[in-house]
């Protein structure tokens, strides 16, 4: 007990123990309201991707498809952990809007909206159909021709504060969509001049997924159109993906395994058919790595920013090392006391530690307790920024964010005060081991009083 007594008196009759409490508490106010914000970011960012693409994705990395997908799909709703499955037609083309000359390179995306909105939150995405997915491709007044939802981006801009404009009704706009059709061996199904399937729609919707790059290029038609247009409704139908979705209670891995291994004996029976060559090309992925491309850089920022932090901890190391190695040398009566009354190397050391922690504990409250209260008004403070000064952290008409997120997670919080601690214990160490190696006869010389 005398032990922590001893710790708590160094630290409150030493001034200079609150600027080390000081230095820990601005250090993990900036770790926790950086970590706070940026790993919100990537969190909201992967939890967009999983929302849009399902749980789980057979996709072909060639452009002509695979072949005995309505197959594969009566298989997986007979497996009880599938909730429901969806074929897909992915592909690229041009987009002419009536009296513009201008083509627009897009991503065709086909889809069957009964049961595209069953594996994603695609029906969410709607502005105009939201509530009644279903009709989304159908024309007002027209129900003879082809209606396609376009991505919001390619219709509009954000504002500072990150909301689009949508006109009260859709917006009466005709458009011609051209794509090459292949065949299942990957050549091109016309030979003469006009090698293009063209086909007019007209403007049903916009879907705002706030994904940058699906929202910037991604236009929906129609399952049964796009492949036409791709070419994929030969003799033997084909499309680009299937999107899963399990249900809740399942792991997305050990569920995508199992549909892999389905997959592979479905290959197996197969393989005499025509056209299963096609299923060389066929990879089954979870939606992390079919989106590997677009979150695997944002996982490393993640960790480049947690290296950058580490230095910041060493920093505080350095400054707890000078701040001790002050303290201890003022204290080499008080030591030398205690090392002639008895008390032992190990108890000095003690001591010390205990000191060390109380300032790393004490600092990391601190630091904590500001952060919180930072984060609570963090989007306040932005907006009173943006309409005094016009300066906003992340420009909402740029970056396809929302509020900034301001949920602390308890398991960080507890991982940035033990660093926190450690720090603390690191710098205080070589001062501590110094003070308990004193020997009581040189601490008390006449000199030393």
């Amino acid at each position: 007990m005398y032990r922590l007594k001893l710790a708590l008196r160094y630290l409150f009759r030493r001034r200079i123990s609150y600027l080390a409490i000081a230095a820990v508490a601005l250090c993990v106010f900036i770790v926790v309201i950086v970590m706070t914000v940026h790993s919100g970011l990537v969190r909201q960012f992967k939890d967009k991707n999983h929302n849009f693409y399902s749980d789980c994705i057979i996709s072909t990395d060639s452009m002509v498809g695979f072949s005995y997908y309505e197959d594969f799909i009566a298989e997986l709703q007979k497996q009880p952990y599938v909730y429901a499955a969806s074929p897909a037609v992915i592909t690229i083309g041009s987009l002419t809007r009536a009296g513009y000359d201008e083509n627009i390179g897009i991503e065709i995306m086909g889809i069957d909206i009964s049961r595209h909105k069953n594996v994603s939150n695609f029906a969410d995405t709607l502005h105009y159909n939201r509530q009644n997915p279903d009709k989304a491709f159908n024309i007002k007044g027209s129900p003879d021709d082809a209606g396609l939802i376009i991505g919001i981006a390619m219709m509009s801009s954000r504002d500072k504060q990150g909301v689009y404009f949508h006109p009260s009704e859709p917006i009466n706009m005709q458009v011609e969509i051209s794509c090459v059709p292949l065949t299942a061996r990957g050549a091109m199904q016309k030979a003469d001049t006009d090698y293009v399937n063209s086909k007019i729609f007209y403007f049903a919707d916009d879907s705002q997924s706030n994904l940058a790059m699906v929202d910037s290029r991604m236009v929906y038609i129609p399952f049964e159109q796009a492949q036409t247009l791709a070419g994929m409704d030969d003799r033997i139908p084909r499309t680009s993906a299937i999107f899963i979705k399990f249900n809740p209670e399942q792991d997305v891995e050990s569920a995508t395994a199992q549909v892999r291994s389905m997959w592979n004996d479905f290959v197996l029976r197969n393989q005499a058919k025509p056209n299963a060559d096609l299923f060389e090309t066929v990879n089954v992925q979870t939606w992390k790595q079919y989106c590997r491309h677009t979150i695997a850089w944002m996982e490393k920022e993640q960790i480049m920013l947690t290296a950058l932090f580490l230095m910041v901890a060493i920093t505080t190391v350095f400054i707890v090392f000078v701040i001790f190695y002050m303290i201890i040398s003022h204290k080499s009566k008080d030591i030398g006391i205690l090392r002639s009354v008895g008390v032992s190397s190990l108890s000095i050391l003690r001591i010390f530690l205990y000191f060390a922690a109380l300032i790393g504990l004490i600092g990391s409250a601190l630091g904590s307790l500001m952060g919180w209260l930072f984060l609570l008004k963090i989007n306040e403070m932005e907006n009173l920024l943006l309409k005094w000064k016009g300066i906003q952290v992340f420009d909402r008409s740029i970056f396809a964010i929302g509020e900034l997120p301001n949920q602390i997670q308890p398991m960080m919080l507890l991982i940035i005060i033990a660093t926190a601690v450690l720090a603390c214990l690191l710098g205080a160490l070589i001062p501590s081991l110094q003070a308990a190696r004193g020997k009581p006869a040189e601490t008390l010389k006449v000199s030393q009083l």
